[in-house]
């Protein structure tokens, strides 16, 4: 996990400040690259790496801030080591962090690719490592953008192609990044235990960086004016989300100083070879109607799934490590330390709907136990919630039924999974996991 507040780290990059003011002054002539579907227009500059610096409706301007080449709307990662190369004195301890658009020293990032057929825009581009002078980031990006109705549907892809081949612990990712110009400066999601059953919403109260963390159970957040129109940013996939507010509300445009933020998040491993792929959609309009949007879009199925086929499924690991991307015959963890722990994503279901889970695993271990915890909102593992199972750690594939329901507190809404495969690693211990189901 990360070793500094995460609301300091994520977003810290429009910090005000001469060396990003002098940034602003910098920066190469715009080369715009526009979608537009009558209804919404959304651009591109191909000399800042391609990444979205327009976005307006007929009646309303360009929401997206550019102050600095940290804000935009673009793709951010993070992995270790921190610090990663010698970064500039005000991030002295920043980690490995290739952003979209260009460095705070006012490096920008290249296009290798770009197309625009009218109805798809791509582009490929190298990032440059935020906090460092001139050092293009050991990866590429790429981004397809296509316009339905109000809405700017995105999908980014993170190709990764370090030297460093250690697999450092998850961090949160900026999937993606949102800044937004300071008339757009009330901030609003619903995080409440009721979601899509049309509870009220909540404005968030923010002066940050840092910024305020919360549980976005629709998916959703969007920064709007006094006539509460504005931008939403949906992730299907997210129920972490960061943002606030920076500078002087309600006034300033796209190279002004005042700020929105916003970034859903999510805990992932990057290793040096990944290739990360998300989908997030923006929308104009008005807090209901966003919200509409983002109701109609829910995930219609949100039971424990999880077949480790092509990727980790957005697991990861406490005192624990697999053996790289892709997973080769499931997931390979290796359980040498103690207390190793598989750990799930956010993903909210009904116990009822849950009663018995099936894991398909070969266990290469000397012991004969395994621990399933779950979490429920608001509330992280406990030993009260959790069931032990006995295995067969013969090294071969069996599938285990785990019977949840046997516990009296699994019920209600449930948030997560954690898997501990042993309760203390041993030399040459590990565990091969196919899958982990409600099916």
């Amino acid at each position: 996990m990360p070793s500094v507040n995460r609301r300091t780290l994520l977003g810290a990059m429009c910090l005000p400040g001469s060396v990003l003011s002098a940034r602003a002054q910098k920066r190469p002539p715009e080369k715009m690259s526009f979608l537009d579907n009558g209804l919404i227009r959304i651009g591109i500059d191909l000399n800042l790496g391609g990444v979205i610096t327009h976005l307006s409706s007929p009646k309303h301007g360009n929401v997206v801030n550019s102050h600095d080449y940290g804000r935009q709307i673009q793709q951010s990662y993070y992995s270790g080591p921190a610090p990663f190369g010698q970064p500039h004195p005000a991030w002295k301890d920043w980690p490995w962090n290739p952003i979209g658009t260009g460095d705070v020293y006012g490096n920008p990032a290249r296009v290798l690719e770009h197309r625009n057929d009218g109805r798809t825009l791509y582009v490929k581009s190298v990032p440059m490592q935020w906090a460092l002078n001139n050092v293009p980031g050991d990866c590429t990006f790429e981004t397809w953008i296509s316009l339905f109705r109000n809405t700017a549907r995105v999908r980014c892809r993170l190709n990764n192609q370090r030297n460093d081949r250690t697999q450092y612990p998850a961090r949160h990712q900026e999937l993606p990044a949102v800044y937004t110009i300071g008339k757009l400066y009330r901030l609003f999601t619903y995080d409440g235990t009721a979601p899509f059953t049309g509870a009220p919403v909540r404005q968030i109260q923010n002066a940050g960086p840092p910024w305020t963390a919360w549980k976005a159970t629709e998916h959703w957040a969007a920064l709007v004016n006094d006539d509460d129109w504005g931008l939403g940013v949906f992730h299907a996939g997210a129920y972490d989300f960061v943002g606030g507010f920076h500078g002087p509300p309600n006034t300033g445009g796209p190279l002004d100083n005042s700020t929105g933020y916003i970034a859903p998040l999510r805990n992932e491993i990057l290793d040096h070879n990944i290739v990360y792929t998300y989908e997030y959609v923006l929308i104009l309009g008005t807090v209901n109607e966003i919200r509409r949007y983002a109701v109609s879009r829910r995930p219609r199925d949100t039971r424990p799934d999880y077949r480790f086929r092509t990727d980790r499924q957005h697991w990861y690991y406490v005192n624990a490590e697999d053996t790289g991307f892709p997973p080769r015959n499931g997931l390979q963890v290796k359980l040498e330390q103690e207390d190793p722990q598989m750990i799930g994503p956010e993903q909210w279901w009904q116990a009822k709907d849950v009663p018995v889970l099936y894991l398909r695993a070969a266990f290469h271990t000397s012991q004969d136990r395994a621990e399933i915890f779950w979490s429920v909102p608001g509330q992280g593992f406990a030993p009260e919630r959790s069931l032990s199972f006995q295995i067969r750690p013969d090294g071969r594939f069996h599938t285990y039924t785990i019977e949840l329901a046997s516990s009296p507190a699994y019920t209600g809404t449930i948030s997560g999974l954690r898997l501990d495969p042993v309760p203390a690693g041993r030399k040459g211990d590990y565990v091969q996991v196919a899958s982990l189901s409600w099916r």
